[in-house]
């Protein structure tokens, strides 16, 4: 369970890191579309797990390995903008948001199963 101050500056930071891979660095991975699903926070602040989704790119693994390369100069950016705001800038880690793959096999499941209907019950019994 997630205290509010933990919720708060999860959001801060997506929000934050969702700037940075729109603006400021786009250009550095090329079409790609990347988008900051979810953060979460480590109770003392000090890591922060950025959950990402990608648009528009062939090699999801590929990609992610180029951000963790360039997390140090992502992690700088990011203190410039909330240095005023926060004491530690957290360590920054990034993985592949599949929530929306593992929805669509989901359904895919749901929709392949065959139901057969109810049989009729007898009220006179």
């Amino acid at each position: 369970m997630e205290s509010k101050r933990q919720q708060k500056f999860a959001r801060q930071i997506q929000k934050d890191l969702g700037e940075i891979f729109q603006k400021e660095m786009r250009s550095n991975f090329g079409e790609a579309f990347i988008t900051v699903t979810d953060v979460k926070v480590s109770p003392d602040l000090g890591i922060a797990r950025a959950y990402l989704s990608f648009l528009l790119v062939d090699n999801k693994q590929a990609l992610l390995t180029q951000i963790q390369e360039k997390t140090k100069a992502i992690r700088q950016i990011l203190a410039n903008k909330i240095r005023n705001q926060v004491r530690i800038i957290p360590e920054l880690q990034f993985f592949i948001d599949d929530t929306s793959e593992y929805a669509a096999k989901m359904d895919a499941l749901f929709a392949g199963l065959v139901i057969p209907p109810a049989e009729p019950e007898d009220k006179n019994e």
